[in-house]
């Protein structure tokens, strides 16, 4: 039998496309409307490169640093994705992997495994939690996850739009019944192991989003959360602040751009940002956030923390967003790729590769740790960089 190890996130994702069923794949790799952002993400890290040392390189290297009062292995978070239909085991599996190789988990309000049971497999979890309901809903939500033992609370707000996508977006039952079966089962009876790894597991896929129920509420489903977010008012910066004064821990405002908004969050108290364009599924066109990261840094760097969210799939990439500026990178797509392929160890896979990549571009820039990366160890064209916002 071939071995389930990969080498690099690419061969992970060309797995999980042989793997997944073409909607769930679909789900996956879509950005908004022409998936101009998705794209940049990606291809924006291809035009940066790098300035070498041949000799006096560093024998040792190290990468650990603290991230959102956690001390973690490498400058590396999961960050939190939805409904994780790509494996049985979903975000505990994913939580257990981070858990073996020291890094903090993002786990999302609409996620498919509750937070309790991330929690008792992890003790680095920050609950990712989208301005939704009333005030006192998301009171409700902030005591469930101080109960469950999160460490830090992620708010996002870079998916404020419902685009369209321009090549069609795939459908998404409500709940596993008779008519989606019927829908679905070509392209599901066409990757067998996806399918049988969820029969041994004894359970379909689960479309609810258990931490979006409140005490005594049955989980509703993704749509059912979907709409209560859609039905809520829009968050004021007033409302952020607040949300934020709720919380006596880590606090981090995902999906920043924007220099003016940057400043905000720092007046807010809030402890980190991520410079995020939700892995290019909100406003089509807003730039990668590889361009706009170092503009936020030179900003804001020296008051808060931050982390950049977008385009990853190398240790060489995680090493070009410290360099220009970011404490810390979270991964999306490339951890779902090695959950797709091998579960935890798929997950555990994708961090390791990681950690490979970063240790042999330190080593190549003669640095013996992240904290010493500079500005001067990145290469970019004149016209690479993007400042919003004054």
């Amino acid at each position: 039998m071939a071995s389930k190890w990969f080498e690099s996130v690419a061969v992970a994702q060309r797995r999980a496309e042989k793997r997944l069923p073409k909607s769930v794949y679909a789900a996956l790799v879509a950005g908004s409307e022409k998936g101009l952002s998705s794209r940049d993400n990606l291809e924006s890290f291809d035009l940066l490169g790098f300035a070498p040392h041949v000799a006096g390189n560093k024998r040792e290297r190290t990468m650990s640093t603290t991230v959102m009062g956690q001390s973690v292995s490498m400058p590396v978070l999961i960050s939190p994705t939805g409904v994780q239909a790509v494996h049985p085991d979903g975000e505990v599996a994913v939580a257990r992997a981070g858990a073996n190789r020291g890094v903090c988990v993002g786990l999302s309000s609409f996620a498919s495994r509750s937070l309790e049971e991330v929690c008792a497999v992890s003790d680095q979890v920050l609950f990712q939690m989208y301005w939704s309901g009333e005030r006192d809903t998301m009171l409700q939500r902030l005591s469930r996850a101080k109960s469950a033992g999160a460490k830090g609370i992620i708010l996002t707000l870079d998916w404020s739009f419902s685009n369209g996508r321009d090549w069609g977006s795939p459908w998404i039952p409500e709940k596993i019944d008779a008519k989606a079966v019927l829908k679905l089962a070509p392209e599901v009876l066409a990757r067998p192991a996806w399918f049988w790894s969820f029969a041994r597991s004894g359970h379909l896929p689960n479309l609810t989003t258990p931490n979006m129920a409140l005490p005594g509420e049955k989980p509703p489903t993704f749509f059912g959360a979907y709409y209560e977010w859609m039905q809520s008012r829009l968050p004021s910066w007033e409302d952020v602040a607040w949300l934020r004064s709720q919380w006596d821990g880590p606090f981090m405002v995902k999906g920043v751009s924007r220099v003016d908004d940057a400043k905000r969050v720092v007046d807010l108290g809030a402890t980190a940002l991520s410079v995020s364009n939700h892995g290019g599924n909100n406003l089509d066109g807003t730039p990668a956030p590889i361009r706009s990261l170092s503009a936020v840094a030179d900003a804001v760097g020296d008051q808060i923390e931050v982390l950049l969210d977008g385009g990853v799939r190398r240790g060489s990439d995680v090493v070009k967003a410290l360099a220009l500026g970011a404490r810390a990178v979270m991964i999306g797509r490339a951890y779902l790729w090695g959950l797709a392929a091998n579960g935890q160890a798929g997950v555990e896979n994708v961090l390791d590769v990681l950690r490979g990549g970063i240790d042999s571009t330190l080593l190549g820039l003669g640095r013996s740790s992240t904290l010493e990366l500079t500005r001067d160890d990145v290469v970019a064209p004149t016209d690479f960089f993007r400042k919003l916002g004054t």
